[in-house]
C-alpha cells in the first residue's frame, strides 16, 4: 500500500473508531497517551515547562492538546489548528421508545444540526454515545461509552408505490419520517425500556444505575477508498473528522520549535458553537492564559502572546460538483484531489483576509502542495465555521481553510485521497515552524 492510501485508510479507521464526539475524543486522547503526552485535568492545579507535551478535555467531547515552546511565548506566541468533532445526525430522546400498533418498536430522536434526511434512510444503523450512571458524589456522576457494533436499526423509506412522488423532491418530516425501527414487539420485551437495557447489557452494567444518556445514531458501515484510481475516499463524518485526524497527525509528527502549538477540537460547531465546549465559549481564552501564566508571565505577556500567534480554522470545502457545476463560483472552482483550500467571504463568515490566506498559501508552496479558493456564487448563501466564532472570543489572526468534499452534511460524504496527504503535509510545516 503507498503512503497516500496508507494515510486515507488511517483516516477510514479512525472515523470508524469515532461513532459520537465522545469516541473521537477518546481515541486522540489514546494517541495522544501513546505518544508521551500528559493529561490534565481543568479542575486541578498545573505544572507546565518549556518542551512539555499536554492535553486536557472538555465535557468528554472537546479536547486541546499542546506542546510547550522552547521560546518566550510572549515573544513566539501559539500556533493553532482548530476542528470539531461533531457532525448533523440524530440524537436520541429521552423516554425514546414509541410501540406501533403493537407490532414494531421505534425511537423518538431529534434532528442535531442540518444533515441531509434522505441519506439517512435504509441504511444499517447503531447507537454510539455517553452514558452517565450513579456515583457516590451527586455533583460529578461517572460517565461511560457505548458503541454497538452491529446493525440495530434502520429508517425505512415508503415504497415508490405508496409515495409515486418521491423522486419529485418533497419534503421529509423530522418527527414523523425520521424514526429509526429497533425492532419487532414480543411478549418478552420490556418495550418501556429497551433502550436503556440495551445499553446496561452492552456496558455490563445494572440498568437502574443508568441516570441518562447523551446517544446518537450512526451508519454502521464502514468508509472506503473508491473510484477507478482509488482516488476517493467515502466515509461518514469527513466533516471534520478529517481535519481534526490531520490536526492530531502534524502535532504528533512536530519536533522541538521555539513556538507552543496547539491543536484544538471543538464541538458542536454544527449547532452554533455557543456550548460550553464550543467555539464560541471562553474555553480556548481560558486555556490560552493558564498557559502563559503557568509559565510565569503575566496578562501583559497574554496579550503579546496572542498578537504574536497564528490560527488554522480547518474545516471541510465545497468542491465543484459533477452534477452541480453551476453551483460554484464561476472563476474560484475548488476540485478534489487539487490540493486544500482557502475559503473567503466578503461578509466574513470565514475569518480570510490578504494577510491570512497570503500565510496559508505561502505555507503551502513551501510544502510544495498545491492550493485552491472558495467563494460563494454572490447569490447563494453558504455556511460558516468556527474560525469567526472563535475570533470573537479571541482575537488570533486567522485563516478559514479545508480539503475540498462532495456531499456536506450527508450520512456519506466523498473527499480526496491526495488531499488528505497534502492536509497533513502542510499541516506538519505549520506545526514545525
Amino acid at each position: 500500500m503507498n503512503l497516500d492510501k496508507q494515510q486515507a485508510q488511517e483516516l477510514i479507521d479512525f472515523i470508524h473508531e469515532s461513532p459520537s464526539t465522545y469516541h473521537a475524543v477518546n481515541n486522540i486522547r489514546k494517541e495522544l497517551n501513546e505518544a508521551g503526552f500528559q493529561e490534565l485535568d481543568l479542575r486541578e492545579e498545573w505544572t507546565l515547562e518549556k518542551g512539555g507535551k499536554y492535553f486536557t478535555t472538555k465535557n468528554g467531547s472537546a479536547l486541546f492538546a499542546f506542546v510547550i515552546g522552547k521560546g518566550e511565548i510572549e515573544e513566539e506566541g501559539f500556533q493553532l489548528i482548530c476542528a470539531h468533532s461533531d457532525a448533523p445526525g440524530f440524537k436520541i430522546k429521552p423516554n425514546p421508545e414509541i410501540a406501533v400498533e403493537g407490532n414494531y418498536l421505534k425511537l423518538n430522536t431529534e434532528v442535531y444540526g442540518g444533515p441531509i434526511l434522505r441519506t439517512w434512510m435504509d441504511r444499517p444503523l447503531s447507537i454510539a454515545g455517553r452514558v452517565s450512571v450513579k456515583s457516590n458524589d451527586p455533583l460529578n456522576p461517572e460517565h461511560l461509552y457505548v458503541k454497538i457494533d452491529r446493525p440495530l436499526m434502520v429508517i425505512p423509506n415508503l415504497a415508490i408505490h405508496m409515495n409515486r412522488e418521491v423522486n419529485e423532491g418533497g419534503a421529509l418530516n423530522k418527527q414523523k419520517d425520521m424514526l429509526p425501527l429497533l425492532a419487532m414487539i414480543t411478549d418478552e420485551m420490556e418495550k418501556d425500556n429497551c433502550l436503556v437495557n440495551l445499553m446496561a447489557e452492552e456496558l455490563k452494567i445494572d440498568a437502574e444505575a443508568i441516570i441518562d444518556f447523551d446517544i446518537n445514531l450512526f451508519e454502521v458501515e464502514k468508509g472506503c477508498i473508491l473510484g477507478l484510481n482509488e482516488e476517493f475516499i467515502s466515509a461518514p463524518k469527513l466533516d471534520d473528522l478529517a481535519m481534526s485526524h490531520a490536526g492530531l497527525k502534524a502535532l504528533l509528527a512536530s519536533g522541538e520549535s521555539k513556538k507552543t502549538r496547539m491543536l484544538a477540537i471543538f464541538d458542536n460547531e454544527e449547532v452554533g458553537s455557543l456550548t460550553k465546549q464550543g467555539a464560541g465559549s471562553p474555553v480556548l481564552r481560558h486555556l490560552l492564559q493558564r498557559i502563559v501564566f503557568k509559565l510565569g508571565k503575566d496578562m501583559e505577556a497574554f496579550h503579546r502572546a496572542v498578537y504574536n500567534s497564528f490560527m488554522i480554522s480547518a474545516d471541510m470545502a465545497h468542491a465543484v460538483h459533477p452534477n452541480g457545476t453551476e453551483k460554484h463560483d464561476p472563476t474560484n472552482r475548488p476540485y478534489i484531489n487539487k490540493g486544500p483550500v482557502i475559503k473567503i467571504h466578503a461578509n466574513q463568515k470565514y475569518t480570510t483576509d490578504g494577510d491570512s490566506g497570503t500565510v496559508f498559501e505561502t505555507l503551502c508552496k513551501n510544502a510544495d502542495i498545491p492550493y485552491q479558493k472558495f467563494v460563494n456564487r454572490s447569490d447563494l448563501v453558504g455556511g460558516s465555521t468556527l474560525g469567526n466564532v472563535s475570533t470573537g472570543q479571541v482575537d488570533i489572526r486567522t485563516v478559514d481553510i479545508g480539503n475540498p468534499m462532495f456531499a456536506m452534511h450527508s450520512v456519506r460524504e466523498t473527499g480526496g485521497v491526495k488531499d488528505n496527504v497534502y492536509i497533513r503535509k502542510v499541516f506538519t510545516s505549520f506545526f514545525g515552524l
